[in-house]
């Protein structure tokens, strides 16, 4: 969820084809990664079953947005991403990143890419590191397809479900959203701050950012 931007007003405005877009972006393009996935699915679940989408269309669009994002990252990583994993100084784009990402896929295979869906700035990266590190097309699509279904329908339903099980939900739509974004983001902070070189990289940074407004 992006501070400032009301997800219920945003869906409204943009409708499937702004939903297909923004599931697209953050599932496959480094630009994409900031983007609110789990709460934008679950509250166009929500408003689904408020009547304001139909539900068919709405999975098949996210679902189609999920999958085919993934796989714009898989080729874009296999073609070029290589290029941008070499720089030493950078918190994602650094070249033992990749050495990580490579090992990490080895060890647990797709089942990574399973995992990275539910996992917020790992998704964006996950496809593309995919790509980078040669995994086998067939191996990465299907786990594409199985972890696809498993976030963008099942959060999508998933508002759904609870917007026609719980009555007066919208009042407690904010709460539920913080809730799920906490959820899904802890795996990624755990891991991060676990990394004794990531930790020095956050420092590192922080340290400067704070040296400059001195």
């Amino acid at each position: 969820m992006i501070p400032g931007i009301d997800l219920i007003t945003l869906i409204k405005t943009v409708g499937y084809a702004g939903l297909f877009g923004i599931i697209f972006a953050e599932s496959g393009l480094l630009i994409g990664f900031f983007l609110p996935g789990d709460s934008l699915l679950f509250t166009a679940g929500f408003l689904a079953s408020q009547g304001y989408l139909d539900l068919i269309p709405l999975i098949l669009v996210t679902l189609g947005g999920a999958i085919l994002g993934d796989n714009f990252g898989y080729t874009f990583g296999r073609k070029i991403g290589y290029k941008i994993f070499n720089k030493e100084n950078s918190l994602f784009f650094h070249k033992n990143n990749l050495e990580r990402a490579d090992r990490f896929y080895k060890e647990h295979g797709g089942k990574a890419l399973i995992l990275a869906r539910f996992m917020p700035v790992i998704r964006t990266f996950a496809p593309i590191l995919a790509g980078v590190g040669k995994m086998r097309y067939r191996v990465f699509l299907f786990y594409n397809i199985i972890g696809g279904v498993l976030w963008a329908s099942g959060l999508t339903y998933l508002g759904y479900y609870l917007g026609g099980a719980i009555p007066n939900i919208d009042r407690y739509l904010l709460p539920i959203i913080i809730v799920i974004i906490t959820l899904s983001s802890l795996p990624t902070i755990i891991h991060i701050l676990k990394n004794p070189t990531h930790r020095r990289q956050i420092a590192e940074f922080v340290k400067s950012r704070i040296k400059k407004l001195h």
